[in-house]
């Protein structure tokens, strides 16, 4: 994950030399065995800079935990996934009965396209889906649009959704505002926060996010740690361990479980 690599462009800015830009890579096609046994596949776009070209470690973690914790989690919920990338654990969801589904990424043309068309390809649900869609979003901005999709009676979801997102430092504080902005206001609603630190010089960094989440009300309680068979980025330097270890945390309303008490 060369996420912290500097290119220096040198004088010649303003021509690029004969086969500076690579040729556009096609996209690929990976597959996800669900607890029942059943074969998901998924399509990743061919290269993106948004990193939407990998399944990621936290979302196939997260897709799992939903499984496992269906009754609770998922099944007749409003679920809303932030920058899903394949949207695997959206995918789940849907397959699993949730309610309604919102599965969103950066609003980049090719990922909303290839999140429609990992549910229009999904053999797992009836088509055309009934339960799930997809949405360009920009963390931070106004949800509207997102909550535009729940039924009448709801006015925000049950559960969001967040995977292997904290590594962007600078968008904590837009992912945050969203949270709060989207997630139910009662004691069952939850947010989904699964990570892995690929760069475990910054793990610090990654949680700062939960600090943040605490200054603004809310609880946060560790569900996961699961330590994967490899890491994802072999080339990157740092701890092997935590690089191969998925963190899973979940967020709700501090005031509203205290005021159950």
């Amino acid at each position: 994950m060369k996420s912290d690599k500097v290119e220096d462009l040198g004088s010649g800015i303003f021509k690029e030399p004969n086969g500076y830009f690579e040729p556009e890579k096609p996209a690929t096609y990976t597959e996800h065995t669900l607890l029942s046994g059943q074969i998901l596949r998924l399509r990743l776009v061919g290269h993106n800079p948004l990193w939407g070209h990998y399944l990621w470690n936290g979302g196939q973690v997260l897709a799992t935990y939903l499984q496992q914790n269906a009754p609770r989690l998922v099944q007749a919920k409003n679920i809303l996934e932030l920058g899903a990338g394949a949207g695997l654990p959206s995918l789940v969801a849907a397959i699993l009965d949730a309610q309604r589904v919102v599965v969103t990424d950066y609003p980049d043309a090719e990922l909303i396209d290839n999140l429609t068309q990992n549910i229009a390809a999904c053999t797992l649900l009836p088509q055309p889906a009934p339960n799930i869609s997809a949405q360009g979003y920009l963390w931070g901005s106004p949800v509207k649009s997102l909550l535009s999709h729940l039924p009448s009676r709801y006015q925000r979801f049950d559960i969001v959704l967040m995977a292997d997102l904290l590594f962007n430092h600078s968008c904590h504080d837009a992912l945050v505002s969203t949270i709060l902005e989207t997630l139910a206001r009662n004691t069952t609603a939850q947010a989904l926060v699964f990570f892995t630190p690929y760069r475990p010089w910054l793990l610090d960094k990654d949680m700062a996010f939960f600090d943040l989440c605490r200054k603004k009300g809310l609880k946060v309680e560790k569900v996961v740690e699961e330590v994967m068979d490899k890491v994802m980025f072999e080339e990157d330097r740092g701890d092997e361990l935590l690089r191969k270890t998925v963190f899973g945390y979940q967020l709700s309303w501090k005031a509203l479980l205290e005021s159950e008490q």
